[in-house]
């Protein structure tokens, strides 16, 4: 375990990769791709999506209430709160997943999981990262064949995804936390590498060396430019670095962070066309989404709403946990610290 990590919030970070990758860039660098016919037809084929609400029904969290901002009769973009589970799928389907990835090629775990919040009028969030080695009762989830999935106590919250899909994590996630999932968000191996070299690569600085036999990356510690392959490397890492457990690899995925949003900063995409083009392909082409995001025109509706966010403005905390008594590879939900903070978002 992290003895600095665990079990407190890990106070005023920058956002994570996919917060990155499937909400900022949406709406403004599709926008701008999506100029001519040919392009948004093919963008917008891109996007895969799951019926969250058909697979779930009522039995949900309520959604919240929402109370009109003194400026939403004067724009037409959505300005309630609204909170979105952001998955990162380690998918082992496709040539492209399986040469990143490793691994057989069915099956799928969610490697990293964020409750992105957005704040009423959308200019503050709170993104909270969920361990995948938290221990949680996973509820009956449907499956498509119209079966279900049994009840587990104690079990992998990455498992959720394992065995029923979106649909499984979502209700999942809203039954340990009792927030309701406005939307849904998910993006692949082969579609945060791409997003990377389309952006030409990042540079991140190494605190200690990296040798990672799983995720095959090494490292000396000092500062590297990365392409798509090695940034995602050296975010799925965790046996290199520390005593080995996700929250260890959590703290480097914050410094790519930061350097993936440097690199997209300093890039003027709006003069390259063909750039520009060539990350919204990688975006769109990796994302699978609820139906409310299944189109460009809901997604840029989303991206747009947000102009009015500053990294300053954005959270990032972890789940408060502790160590699982029944498993010291695992944790759990310290309480009440976790109950106090699901209930901030409500």
């Amino acid at each position: 375990m992290n003895g600095e990590d665990e079990g407190r919030p890990v106070g005023r970070r920058r956002t994570r990769i996919l917060k990155a990758a499937g909400l900022t860039l949406a709406g403004v660098l599709v926008a701008g791709a999506a100029a001519g016919g040919w392009a948004y037809w093919h963008l917008n084929g891109n996007i895969k999506s799951v019926d969250i609400d058909q697979a779930l029904g009522d039995d949900r969290p309520p959604k919240a209430t929402v109370t009109p901002s003194p400026s939403a009769s004067e724009s037409p973009l959505p300005t309630e709160a609204l909170n979105i589970l952001v998955l990162g799928s380690d998918s082992r389907s496709g040539k492209e997943n399986q040469a990143l990835g490793g691994g057989d090629s069915t099956g799928a775990r969610s490697d990293t999981a964020m409750v992105v919040h957005l704040d009423a009028g959308r200019t503050e969030a709170t993104v909270v990262s969920i361990p995948r080695d938290t221990l949680v009762t996973r509820p009956s989830c449907p499956l498509e064949d119209g079966g279900s999935t049994a009840v587990a106590y104690g079990a992998m919250f990455n498992s959720a995804y394992s065995v029923g899909g979106p649909a499984c994590a979502v209700k999942t996630v809203e039954s340990i936390t009792n927030v309701r999932m406005d939307h849904y968000i998910e993006i692949d191996f082969s579609g945060f590498a791409k997003l990377v070299n389309a952006l030409g690569g990042v540079t991140v600085t190494t605190d200690e060396d990296i040798d990672d036999s799983s995720s095959h990356l090494t490292l000396k510690a000092g500062t590297h430019h990365l392409n798509g392959k090695q940034a995602l490397a050296l975010a799925r890492t965790r046996h290199g670095i520390g005593d080995g457990s996700d929250l260890d690899r959590i703290g480097l995925q914050q410094k790519l962070v930061k350097a993936l949003l440097e690199q997209i900063a300093s890039t003027n995409l709006l003069t390259s066309p063909a750039q520009l083009y060539k990350v919204a392909d990688a975006i769109t082409g990796s994302l699978t989404t609820d139906t409310g995001l299944d189109s460009l025109s809901e997604l840029m509706s989303l991206g747009q709403s947000l102009k009015g966010l500053s990294a300053d403005q954005v959270k990032t905390v972890m789940m408060p946990v502790v160590q699982a008594p029944s498993n010291h590879n695992r944790v759990v939900a310290q309480e009440p610290e976790a109950s106090r903070l699901w209930k901030s978002l409500r």
